[in-house]
């Protein structure tokens, strides 16, 4: 483990080349995170970080190792052994309500075609299920039903002792790569260009069963879903390798929203030029979180603010970084973290604007990339609700510049910093200065107060 205080911004390796993308410079003073440390066990791509509770966090990737760390200090604490080939998925699995026995559990799906059960306490393996026809992609947690699902070909549903209960029978030429959970007991499925609703049900044949049951496809993409993300109990959104960004009624899984040009004939004519001069990558919608009020879009190599109740973009940055957005959160205080295959971390800051006369803007959310051409009516639409609404903009507060290579996703644990994954084989994590400082000066405090009361009995 390696242990500096930030200098001036040290540029990854390959970005030497002029860049459109915002700058800071050396001079940050709304960035509190000015110190790091560097975590070191991994010696291939590290793709995964979850949350284990307050002060831990599990770390995985392409050694197929899993390692858990204390996210306080950066202490090592369990090196998890028992994958032959890379991991593709992995979740936790907190203690149910009814438990009185705190056993926090983790899953990892590998291409080894195996899911492992870890216990996090103990750093013991509680269980390996090797009865996979394929690849595991993706792992959901039910807590409420305290069930676990694993996707691939196939939807299989789990219980805590690693029964099977159910399980679909092979779906599509295609794989799950990503599951929701829904109101109702049911989960959305995203199978390339589909997203597939299943609900799960009482056996028939005992109380402690479950059988699932595919209830509707859902086909209004129209490339591969790559994100997939629940807003609340009454609405879900869904991006596609193509832009497209749909709203969904989470309870009868009606489309609400449809931010894409697909219909208009000159937006075909415009991707197939574009698929000739640019990577299809510059608009895919690679990662989705969400609030209360908007969803948050990693497109690109931009982010982008959506209202959900003014159903627009209401803030952007197009070129956020100078390659692919990976990874996307919202942080309080109206702030957003994004991470990017060119190696940088950038804090953004969600400010309103002054308010400036209407003018038509672009609808869609292609249409805020120049891809796309609006009609008449959807610019007099816009043109009004411009006049009726706040403007905002994403200001850049904060530039993180410590891994050599793509950052694949990053954990933000409030006072104890924010912990970022690389294909440079590190985990860094980020502390805020000031807080780092004041702990050692308390801390040194205290053990001179002991020395003089260890002085004065003697």
């Amino acid at each position: 483990m390696l242990r500096w205080l930030m200098g001036g911004g040290r540029e990854p390796q390959g970005l030497s080349e002029k860049s459109s993308v915002q700058n800071l410079g050396e001079e940050q003073i709304q960035n509190p995170y000015t110190e790091l440390l560097v975590l070191k066990g991994h010696h291939d791509i590290v793709r995964f970080l979850v949350q284990i509770d307050d002060c831990r966090f599990a770390s995985a990737g392409d050694d197929g190792i899993v390692f858990l760390w204390n996210a306080q200090t950066g202490e090592k604490l369990f090196e998890l052994h028992g994958h032959t080939h890379k991991i593709t998925a992995i979740a936790a699995f907190p203690s149910s309500g009814a438990c009185e026995e705190k056993n926090n559990l983790i899953l990892t799906a590998s291409a080894d075609r195996t899911v492992i059960v870890w216990d996090c306490n103990s750093g013991r393996q509680v269980q390996k299920v090797s009865c996979f026809h394929s690849t595991v992609k993706c792992l959901t947690v039910l807590q409420r039903l305290d069930v676990w699902l694993s996707g691939g070909s196939d939807l299989c549903v789990w219980n805590r002792k690693l029964d099977l209960l159910c399980k679909t029978s092979h779906l599509t030429d295609a794989d799950i790569s990503a599951l929701v959970e829904l109101p109702k007991n049911c989960v959305a499925a995203a199978v390339g260009k589909e997203l597939i609703i299943f609900r799960l049900v009482v056996s028939t044949e005992g109380s402690e069963g479950w059988d699932v049951l595919e209830i509707k496809r859902l086909t209004d993409h129209q490339d591969n879903i790559l994100s997939l993300v629940s807003v609340n109990d009454l609405t879900f959104v869904t991006g596609s390798h193509v832009g497209e960004l749909i709203v969904w009624d989470a309870l009868d899984w009606r489309s609400q929203v449809c931010e894409c040009n697909t219909w208009d004939p000159s937006f075909h004519t415009v991707v197939q030029e574009i698929k000739l001069s640019q990577n299809q990558h510059e608009v895919s919608i690679q990662h989705l979180t969400s609030d209360a009020e908007c969803v948050f879009a990693a497109v690109g190599k931009g982010i982008y603010v959506y209202n959900l109740q003014m159903k627009r973009v209401i803030a952007c940055q197009r070129t956020a970084h100078d390659s692919i957005v990976l990874h996307i959160a919202k942080l309080p205080n109206r702030q957003l973290i994004s991470c990017s295959e060119d190696g940088s971390v950038r804090i953004w800051e969600l400010r309103e604007k002054q308010q400036l006369p209407a003018e038509p803007v672009p609808t869609g959310f292609l249409n805020m990339w120049g891809f796309g051409r609006a009609n008449k009516q959807a610019s007099q639409t816009a043109k009004k609700v411009q006049e009726s609404t706040t403007s905002y903009s994403l200001e850049l507060i904060g530039d993180l510049i410590g891994h050599s290579s793509a950052v694949q996703m990053f954990l933000y644990f409030s006072e104890l910093g924010l912990v970022t994954c690389s294909a440079d084989h590190l985990i860094i994590l980020w502390k805020d200065g000031e807080r780092e400082s004041r702990l050692r000066s308390l801390t040194l405090f205290q053990k001179l107060e002991q020395n003089d009361d260890l002085q004065l009995r003697f």
